[in-house]
């Protein structure tokens, strides 16, 4: 197993992948997250009426920070020159729910599917701190990598 994980070695210590071989390359990873609501909390949000400002402004501004900030939270992720980072947070209104998707590029020698992945998760935890206060029971749903290009693996996209 040790072989076809990457941050395992020979020994099954956990290593910081070595990327100084790779060549760069334009990369690009889209990852997506849902949190769904009562009905009465989505309503707050689109309509601005929420006590402490434009909640989809300040997770939009949550998640791109966190896109520049993974390395410092998941251990083994290599800090990357980001050069576009777009979170997009779109309401459902049919499923009471707010939709997230982030998208992150750069030109480097290792992907950004990571950063992706956590700008769409941080947007959607901040959601729900800045709403728990009116709905305690929303629920993050599903935070799924919905495609990946550039690498060695090319292009990769989520079954839809």
């Amino acid at each position: 197993m040790a072989d076809s994980l990457t941050h395992i070695d020979a020994k099954g210590n956990a290593q910081m992948v070595d990327v100084t071989a790779k060549a760069v390359t334009e990369r690009e990873a889209r990852a997506q997250a849902c949190i769904r609501m009562q009905p009465e909390t989505l309503a707050m949000i689109v309509n601005g009426e929420h006590k402490k400002g434009d909640v989809l402004a300040v997770a939009r501004i949550a998640g791109i920070q966190a896109a520049k900030k993974c390395a410092d939270l998941i251990p083994l992720c290599h800090p990357l020159m980001l050069t576009s980072i777009k979170v997009e947070l779109t309401p459902d209104t049919e499923n009471n729910a707010v939709v997230i998707e982030a998208r992150c590029k750069l030109a480097g020698q290792t992907g950004v599917e990571m950063e992706a992945l956590t700008a769409a998760s941080v947007a959607a935890l901040t959601i729900y701190d800045m709403c728990k206060a009116v709905d305690k029971g929303m629920v993050i749903g599903e935070v799924k990598l919905l495609e990946k290009l550039g690498g060695r693996s090319g292009h990769w996209q989520a079954d839809a």
